[in-house]
């Protein structure tokens, strides 16, 4: 019995060592290509020697050279003061390559192009790349992300120009993408800060988009997607969500989005979305919400927006339940007499009703679209009354004979302590 013992032993041990070998990581043959400054094209020379998994690292210095294409899988890498220079004329790194790296590098100048989407770092038909702590400089579009798989976009500040709409690209672009987490990043100057079309999957966390010429945050056709504590603020449109499923926007500010034509948030054609515990503040007009159905705007702050909250005659059976509505100049507008969004333990601090059981909860329901509300949207010059003695009288008639306002609009539980 020992001699099969023995021989059982050394194969199931040449077994293990042959899995082993087929297991070990690649990276354990992966070397690190050091590259300097100079004539030519040092980055690219540097990528024709890599193999699978080496690191190409840039040492400090000013690199000018073609558009760079990054056809294998390794990692990228900058010292502090390594800059990368497109002197406004063409775009810096393409990746074609899965399981690339591009980290602390600094990119600039790409220059405006009206024929292709000129980007400082732009994947294209790829998965596994990874986008780490670089910064991008007056680039046409920061980092452009098309028909990708499990990316990540991480700590990375991108600064544009916005001059104007047309002359500046998006910060963070994607494009029928799939599982792309974007973490920490901050985004200004550019038209829309993030942009999503046909993404699904993705999420958006920690990042601030701010003073952007469009919109902060845009996205369209981008289902179950999640948007975690986010600040959007300052940007000229806002933030637009359009023809969208099952999205979650929770703990997000937006804010100082100003203008005829500006929104904290539009929700536009949008369905079965959750937007849970965010802040709303100083903008024109806080969430519109058009063709928007089936969705929950739970446990919100509204403070010293405009508008609040808007819902046009086409927005069905939307719950708006726990929010706080502090010093908004109208607190919520509904075009049409027909309404069937549900209002209820929402605080209102233009509740003028009483709690005489002390359960926290207003024993009268509460209106809160305001008559003059109604005249503003069809007749929006009136808006020079809002501070006047004649509103005033206006409000208290509104409060004893709420004849003219939607009886669908009501908030049957109103919350008389602020619920955050």
């Amino acid at each position: 019995m020992r001699p099969r013992q023995t021989t059982a032993r050394r194969r199931l041990v040449a077994a293990a060592l042959l899995t082993a070998s087929v297991l070990t990581p690649a990276t354990s043959r992966a070397h690190t290509i050091n590259v300097y400054p100079g004539v030519g094209a040092p980055i690219a020379a540097a990528l024709a020697r890599a193999q699978f998994a080496d690191t190409v690292l840039l040492h400090r210095g000013l690199y000018r050279e073609p558009t760079i294409q990054v056809r294998q899988s390794v990692t990228i890498r900058g010292e502090p003061g390594v800059v990368l220079d497109g002197e406004g004329l063409h775009a810096l790194l393409i990746v074609y390559a899965p399981n690339v790296t591009i980290q602390e590098l600094t990119l600039r100048r790409t220059g405006f192009s009206g024929i292709d989407d000129r980007a400082a770092i732009r994947f294209v038909d790829t998965h596994d790349c990874r986008v780490i702590a670089n910064r991008i400089e007056h680039a046409f579009f920061g980092i452009y992300l098309a028909r990708v798989t499990r990316c990540e976009v991480r700590d990375n500040v991108i600064s544009g120009t916005a001059a104007g709409e047309m002359e500046a690209g998006n910060g963070i672009h994607l494009w029928y993408a799939r599982d792309v987490h974007l973490t920490g990043n901050t985004i200004e100057r550019h038209r829309d800060g993030i942009y999503f079309e046909f993404t699904h999957g993705g999420v958006v966390r920690d990042n601030v988009s701010r003073k952007n010429g469009r919109y902060g945050l845009h996205f369209m056709f981008s289902d179950s997607c999640r948007y975690l504590h986010n600040q959007f603020v300052g940007n000229a449109a806002g933030i637009a969500v359009m023809y969208t499923n099952h999205i979650e926007m929770r703990d997000n500010l937006f804010a100082d989005a100003r203008g005829s034509a500006s929104y904290g948030l539009l929700l536009k054609a949008i369905s079965d979305s959750r937007i849970e515990g965010n802040t709303f503040r100083g903008n024109s007009v806080a969430l519109h919400l058009e063709d928007a159905n089936r969705n929950q705007m739970l446990g919100n702050r509204f403070e010293r927006n405009g508008w609040a909250i808007r819902l046009m005659t086409n927005a069905d059976n939307n719950t708006i339940a726990r929010n706080d509505f502090i010093a908004n100049a109208f607190d919520v507008v509904a075009s049409g007499e027909r309404n069937s969004t549900k209002l209820f333990g929402n605080h209102w601090d233009s509740y003028r009703g009483y709690d005489l059981n002390h359960d926290g909860v207003g024993d009268v329901p509460h209106h809160p679209v305001r008559l003059f509300a109604l005249i503003v949207e069809s007749n929006p010059p009136t808006l020079v009354l809002l501070r006047s003695f004649l509103l005033e009288l206006l409000d208290l008639a509104e409060r004893v004979l709420p004849v003219l306002v939607p009886a669908t609009v009501i908030d049957t539980a109103p919350a008389m302590r602020a619920n955050s």
